[in-house]
């Protein structure tokens, strides 16, 4: 592909509790909220709203609250989980509707999951890209991620104090989105037994363990510069100010402590993800904190960025999970 993926979508700016969400719309039929994960934004989805509307849904892909054209709040509370969770049902609510599936990627993978944990009146089924669903419990975040980087720090950890990150990143936005995409994909990941850029060496940038060498083979030069220009607009602390609310999350979920998310569900995971393989526990939970899955996959080959590394793929899942759901009759060319 040598130029952005043109989406024939609506834009629209729709009224929430963190002022306002931008979200691109295409298609017509039971409503689908595709929600992105970090660093991306609704273009992540560029080729999944037209794959399903055209198996007849209506597919809305958001800018989370603090990214894109979207609210960003400047208090770091405001990007706590419930929060986000309440932008998703606002959604929901301004496009006139009670109900929808929601399918996320990444942190859009654990926003999509709780918001069927927190509000199953809202969201009938979810759908989780990359991401395994762990439950709410044991200790703190903050004391697992120090934990894990021994001699080194844990990317979660370097991610956690207010404008550390953004000295890094916003001097050359573009190059860095373009290194830790190439980090994560399959293609140009870096090779085992070389340095893990999920970690950085005390002293160190996250960009340090960055591959060289060509972009992987699913971002166009036009697609990065689709990213590139929105973090560039919009600086980097509305996306990492997820991240910094882990511990809040923590608290504000105990009354859901381990609690399952019951309703019909999908996960898609990338072999070669560390997100799946530092997480094969939480897959093999699955029949106690998913049990209403109908199915789980992994693909062969494949990095983090599943949906945009293997579109048809995960496009033929998605529609084919959608179809199944019992609560929405398969609509037209499903």
């Amino acid at each position: 592909m040598s130029r952005a993926t043109e989406v024939t979508g609506t834009h629209r700016l729709v009224p929430s509790p963190a002022g306002r969400i931008h979200l691109v719309e295409q298609g017509s039929g039971p409503l689908v909220l595709l929600v992105h994960g970090f660093p991306e934004s609704w273009y992540s989805w560029r080729h999944q709203l037209p794959a399903l509307a055209a198996a007849g849904y209506r597919a809305v892909a958001l800018d989370v609250r603090g990214y894109g054209r979207s609210s960003r709040p400047e208090a770091v509370a405001a990007y706590r989980m419930l929060e986000l969770v309440e932008d998703n049902v606002a959604v929901v609510r301004a496009l006139g509707e009670e109900t929808a599936i929601i399918v996320g990627h990444d942190w859009g993978a654990t926003i999509a999951a709780n918001s069927a944990l927190v509000r199953p009146d809202v969201f009938t089924a979810a759908g989780l890209l990359s991401v395994p669903y762990t439950p709410r419990g044991g200790p703190r975040p903050s004391e697992i991620f120090a934990r894990m980087g021994g001699e080194e720090e844990f990317y979660v950890s370097y991610f956690q104090t207010p404008g550390r990150a953004e000295a890094e990143i916003e001097p050359d936005v573009r190059g860095w989105l373009a290194g830790f995409y190439a980090a994560l994909s399959a293609d140009t990941m870096p090779a085992p037994g070389l340095p893990d850029p999920h970690f950085v060496a005390r002293g160190g940038r996250l960009r340090d363990r960055f591959p060289g060498g060509p972009p992987p083979s699913w971002l166009s030069r036009d697609d990065l510069d689709v990213y590139a220009a929105e973090f560039e607009r919009t600086g980097l602390s509305g996306a990492l100010n997820r991240y910094r609310n882990m511990d809040r999350d923590w608290e504000d979920l105990a009354p859901w402590d381990a609690a399952p998310v019951v309703q019909p569900s999908l996960f898609i995971g990338g072999a070669q993800d560390a997100s799946t393989t530092w997480l094969a526990d939480a897959i093999d939970a699955y029949p106690d904190t998913l049990p209403g899955l109908v199915s789980s996959h992994l693909l062969d080959g494949c990095g983090h960025w599943i949906q945009q590394e293997r579109p048809h793929e995960v496009n033929r899942l998605l529609t084919r999970w959608l179809a199944a759901l019992p609560t929405h009759p398969t609509p037209g060319g499903g």
